[in-house]
């Protein structure tokens, strides 16, 4: 359940859908799917990017590569990954943050990161497994970032086959936001996006990024 403030859709759903892709860092987290990206690339589809300082640490050039396509907007994924709470409570097996203070430094070091790769604070935020509770999401309100959740989830955490990413995509209409991954290569989320997408485009949809789409 996410808590009250979070983004889950899109205020205006004549926007489109936003497509996001997050990439989490750490033990087994520090590749890219190019596929996915190139896909993304080839069809100019906008999409925001949750990056962690863990994966961006690993990927410094390719950080400041994707900061450069105009139709990528990058934001912030956390510095270690954790979900965001006051008092330690975990999400799959992963514990949160035990204090403000320490929600504070998971958002703010990797904002931080993020600013000096792409010359501007990132406006949004989304946690470790996407969870954060009702005082976090305050915290992040606080510090002027948009706590983000999702309305579709494309691919479970890069664990989906490509049949089933393609399917959970083409659900999405206008207004919805889409979580996927971009960090590991090999997974069914590439496939599923160049099944899907072009289906999306031909019935009409437009991508817009969250940035845009909050204008």
């Amino acid at each position: 359940m996410q808590a009250p403030n979070v983004l889950q859709i899109l205020p205006d759903p004549a926007a489109g859908i936003a497509l996001t892709l997050d990439f989490c860092g750490g033990p087994g987290g520090n590749g890219t799917d190019h596929a996915a990206l190139d896909t993304l690339k080839r069809l100019g589809i906008p999409a925001t990017l949750f990056l962690n300082a863990r994966w961006i640490h690993h990927n410094q050039t390719l950080a400041q590569e994707l900061a450069a396509v105009p139709h990528f907007e990058l934001a912030n994924h956390g510095t270690r990954h954790a979900p965001l709470s006051v008092n330690g409570k975990s999400a799959y097996g992963i514990a949160g943050t035990q204090s403000s203070s320490e929600v504070y430094k998971e958002v703010m070091s990797n904002d931080d990161l993020l600013t000096e790769i792409t010359g501007k604070r990132p406006r949004f935020f989304r946690p470790g497994t996407a969870y954060l509770d009702d005082v976090a999401a305050e915290i992040l309100l606080a510090l002027g970032v948009v706590p983000t959740g999702f309305s579709i989830n494309a691919d479970a955490g890069a664990t989906y086959p490509a049949s089933v990413v393609a399917a959970e995509t083409a659900k999405a209409r206008p207004g919805d936001i889409i979580i996927s991954h971009g960090n590991h290569p090999g997974s069914g989320t590439a496939a599923g996006f160049s099944a899907a997408i072009p289906v999306l485009l031909d019935k009409g949809y437009a991508f817009t990024t969250l940035g845009a789409a909050l204008s």
